[in-house]
């Protein structure tokens, strides 16, 4: 069973729908019933204009309440989670908000709201209530012919509100919404792809889905799709779902571009999709739509609007611009809650602009293999290093799953894998120059704070290398970059940190190399790389006082530091290549 932060799966609706209403002053919930509707309803029927009602199954929040207000619906009705709502809940929202100018009523193509909807649809007529009902299907995932039930209503839905809604706000009569609503409809388009199944409250996953599985074309209640593929890259799923989408074989043929097409997307949240997936996507769908298809994207609605509870994944939702008129109804604004705050302006091919800082300094980007044996032997002491830190990859990202966000591994794999792709930049033949070549990739390739503490120790210790053919200098030069750390970084040898490693090898360095011998060099380094491996094993009994890990209870940590580790990891990389 599924963790979800409810009271009881019996009240989740209700207390959801109090949550809501709660928090907007312009909602209001009908007594007895699972209605929202308009605070403001009174002077909405006062000004004789056409009002709105949809609904549904709950549990694909906002919608349909988010979008109760000023310029789309005047009331949502709810069901339980995925279930369609009683009609005598449906009936009392149309008496709620019964207009002279008559109430149109906008239901997703499923049986079961189809059916509650139409009954009370028939009763409110009865009453002498002017209705119509448009019916919303734009699911492109399955061929008709082989589904009498037709398209399923997906996101698509949303748009229908908003122009049904402005045109609404604007004074038209029931006919003229009620028609626009429908061609709105026909000229939506939407197909989903999900990575997790979703379950309702106390119960199951009410699904499967392999850890290298998505679904295509799944529908929002997780019935079963078109088919399920293979996890790949998001450039390959947008393309996958487009060219699905927009197929013309038989039994589809639900979009059909043309070149220079005016389109508004929607890519919406199935509710468990990271905001940062959501524009990897965004900015995959739009480069698709005009690179690819060569479309003309006009808007870009993005968020959630039509989830799926928790699910994982996306849905897309094309809108053919037939008329002009769409975009100045979908940029009428609205007061409803779940409406995103979209721009109006119309998008260009570039939104780039020129970097001050796009030239880097030349000696830290000249290009060459090395000429001399100084930077032969530095470059490959560095091409050692980033094979050490590769093939160590996920050791690091375990130790710091236990104090950090458990990317430790990650991090040092970026460096390592950019710095291979720009070692023939490099001046190696100038080890400062060399040094300071390392911190521009640093800080290029290493994000987060080990990034930076990286990128100020490759630039400290360029500064104080002053000559490369001693080793006392080199000593002196990773003394500097050490200290560099711990004025920047405010961290000390005992705050269990990369620091507790590289602090005893280069302590030990600074006290052994000045009287040392030429032939006892490497087996003064070989001392300070065990230096540096006990210093990171002796982490384990130390209490962090700095990074992520401080704030993780220390009977929690029980193995040593991941960038102490990582230390002596690179250490002993350098020393195997100069013994060599």
């Amino acid at each position: 069973m599924s963790k979800k932060l409810i009271n009881s799966p019996a009240n989740a609706v209700d207390e959801a729908l109090a949550g809501l209403v709660g928090a907007n002053p312009s909602l209001r919930l009908l007594q007895g019933h699972r209605v929202v509707v308009r605070a403001d309803i009174d002077s909405v029927t006062e000004q004789n204009k056409v009002t709105l009602i949809s609904g549904g199954g709950s549990g694909h929040e906002p919608a349909h309440a988010g979008f109760v207000g000023k310029g789309m619906l005047s009331a949502a009705v709810a069901g339980g989670v995925f279930a369609s709502p009683p009609s005598a809940s449906v009936l009392a929202a149309l008496r709620a908000v019964a207009s002279p100018a008559g109430t149109l009523v906008i239901v997703k193509n499923y049986t079961g709201d189809r059916l509650n909807f139409g009954i009370a649809v028939e009763q409110a007529k009865m009453e002498g209530m002017a209705v119509k009902m448009v019916v919303v299907g734009e699911d492109t995932a399955l061929p008709t012919t082989e589904f009498s039930a037709g398209r399923r209503g997906l996101c698509g839905i949303i748009l229908v509100h908003k122009v049904a809604g402005a045109l609404a706000e604007l004074g038209a009569t029931l006919e003229t919404v009620a028609a626009f609503a429908q061609q709105t409809a026909n000229a939506i388009a939407t197909l989903s792809i999900s990575l997790t199944p979703c379950s309702l409250p106390g119960c199951k996953p009410s699904f499967n889905l392999n850890e290298d599985e998505m679904e295509l074309g799944l529908g929002i209640h997780g019935e079963p799709g078109a088919q399920r593929i293979k996890l790949k890259p998001v450039d390959e799923v947008v393309a996958t779902v487009f060219e699905h989408m927009t197929q013309q074989t038989p039994g589809y043929c639900y979009f059909k571009p043309e070149a220079g097409m005016e389109v508004v997307l929607v890519v919406n949240n199935l509710g468990g999709t990271s905001n940062l997936e959501l524009l990897i996507v965004t900015n995959a769908a739009i480069r698709y739509l005009v690179d690819t298809m060569n479309l003309k994207v006009v808007r870009v609605y993005m968020g959630s609007f039509m989830t799926s509870l928790e699910m994982a994944g996306v849905s897309f939702t094309l809108l053919n611009v037939a008329l002009r008129s769409f975009l100045e109804w979908l940029d009428l604004p609205v007061s409803a809650p779940g409406w995103p705050i979209a721009s109006t302006t119309e998008r260009e091919d570039s939104h780039s602009m020129p970097s001050l800082t796009a030239v880097v300094s030349d000696q830290m980007r000249l290009s060459g293999e090395p000429k001399t044996a100084i930077g032969l032997k530095m470059k490959q002491c560095v091409e050692e290093v980033c094979s050490t830190l590769l093939s160590h990859e996920e050791e690091l990202n375990e130790l710091d799953r236990g104090g950090g966000d458990g990317d430790c591994g990650t991090t040092f794999k970026q460096w390592a894998l950019g710095m291979c792709l720009q070692s023939s930049f490099v001046n190696w033949d100038s080890p400062q120059k060399a040094l300071l070549g390392l911190a521009g990739c640093t800080e290029q390739n290493m994000g987060g704070t080990s990034g930076a503490l990286y990128t100020v120790f490759f630039t400290a210790a360029a500064r104080a290398l002053l000559n490369p053919e001693l080793a006392v200098s080199w000593a002196q030069s990773l003394k500097e970059g050490t200290e560099a750390v711990m004025v920047y970084g405010g961290a000390k040898p005992g705050y269990r940190t990369m620091l507790d490693a590289l602090c005893p090898a280069v302590d030990f360095l600074i006290a052994q190399l000045p009287n040392c011998p030429d032939h006892e060099m490497m087996n003064t380094f070989e001392l300070a790389v065990k230096a540096a491996q006990t210093g990171a094993e002796g982490t384990v009994n130390l209490k962090a006082k700095a990074g992520r890990a401080s704030y993780v209870p220390s009977h929690q940590i029980t193995q040593r530091d991941a960038g102490a580790h990582a230390v002596s990891l690179w250490l002993k990389a350098i020393h195997d290549t100069l013994v060599r």
